[in-house]
């Protein structure tokens, strides 16, 4: 803005009753979450600067379009913004998204969500997912020293569908099948004593040892010593990949074996169902996302919005780990 035309702008709001102030306020205030917001994405952008098309980094400004700096790409000349190829490409609203990050921060409901923030159910579904896209990909690239692994199996759910391919059933039903079965969906969860968690869906029914040397191998570091129960499966994967493996023999009362235990793992699983039990079922198309919620939130104390923003756009390390 000008700098004539900012002195009208004062004079005229000096003008103002109480009620027109009140709403100028208001509308400063959202515009400040928004500058907020562009201000996370254009740093965000700026750690990583390289057109997303070809990964050139010879790039020179081009405009300014919804409030974000405009690009262009010297190499493969197609224009970009900082959010051009992210799963947050094309939202609106950015003047609420800190405060959507925030009802997630508390673990609200699709519905509260949308209350609290101001938005439409199935807006707020929608940003959930973008959202916890690429949050949820922040793992640690090892696992180190004494490392607890076990499954845990929670029911297939079509939540959502409008087509089923079984009987439907009602919400916390229970499998019609004894025992593990492909009605159950299989959720794997590594945790080494430094606290450091990775989590898979592995897929229907019981785990198998490609299962498990598909997603573990590379996230194991060469001095790590595998715990587990005493599914055979684990002690095959561990002989076949060269890795220490110590047993616990839950189903004969056996809690400890010396210094080995796999109390970490298991309570880790007992509070991600419990947690879980806050939506009121979840598809098995979403799960993925949740694991990576629940981490997140089991990693760090109390993220603000702006960093569950810098995340959801891939900078985990915005993060401040407790």
């Amino acid at each position: 803005m000008k700098s004539a035309d900012f002195k009208r702008l004062r004079i005229a709001v000096s003008k103002l009753d109480h009620h027109q102030r009140k709403r100028l306020i208001e509308t400063l205030n959202k515009q400040n979450d928004e500058t907020r917001v562009i201000e996370v994405i254009e740093s965000s952008f700026d750690t990583k600067r390289a057109c997303p098309h070809c990964h050139s980094v010879k790039l020179y400004r081009f405009g300014v379009v919804s409030g974000l700096q405009r690009y262009r790409c010297r190499d493969c000349q197609r224009t970009f913004n900082a959010l051009t190829k992210t799963p947050l490409a094309h939202l609106r609203n950015k003047r609420q998204w800190l405060n959507y990050l925030e009802t997630m921060a508390q673990s609200r409901t699709v519905r509260q969500a949308a209350a609290e923030s101001g938005v439409h159910r199935n807006t707020s579904f929608r940003w959930r997912h973008r959202f916890l896209k690429w949050l949820s990909q922040d793992r640690p690239a090892l696992l180190h020293g004494i490392t607890e692994v076990d499954e845990t199996h929670l029911l297939d759910s079509d939540k959502g569908k409008k087509k089923l391919v079984r009987k439907p059933r009602k919400r916390g039903g229970t499998a019609a099948k004894p025992g593990i079965s492909n009605e159950q969906v299989c959720v794997l969860v590594a945790r080494d004593r430094s606290g450091q968690t990775v989590d898979f869906v592995i897929g229907t029914g019981a785990l198998n040892k490609s299962q498990l040397t598909a997603v573990l191998t590379p996230l194991l570091d060469a001095d790590v010593l595998l715990v587990s129960d005493a599914n055979p499966t684990y002690a095959a994967f561990c002989q076949s990949e060269g890795i220490s493996h110590e047993a616990v023999n839950l189903s004969k009362g056996q809690r400890v074996n010396g210094a080995f235990h796999v109390q970490n793992v298991n309570a880790y699983h007992s509070r991600f169902k419990e947690w879980l039990q806050y939506f009121h079922g979840v598809a098995t198309h979403y799960l993925a996302n949740y694991l990576g919620w629940r981490r997140i939130l089991e990693k760090y104390s109390q993220p603000t919005p702006e960093t569950l923003l810098n995340a959801a756009l891939g900078n985990f390390q915005y993060l401040t780990v407790t």
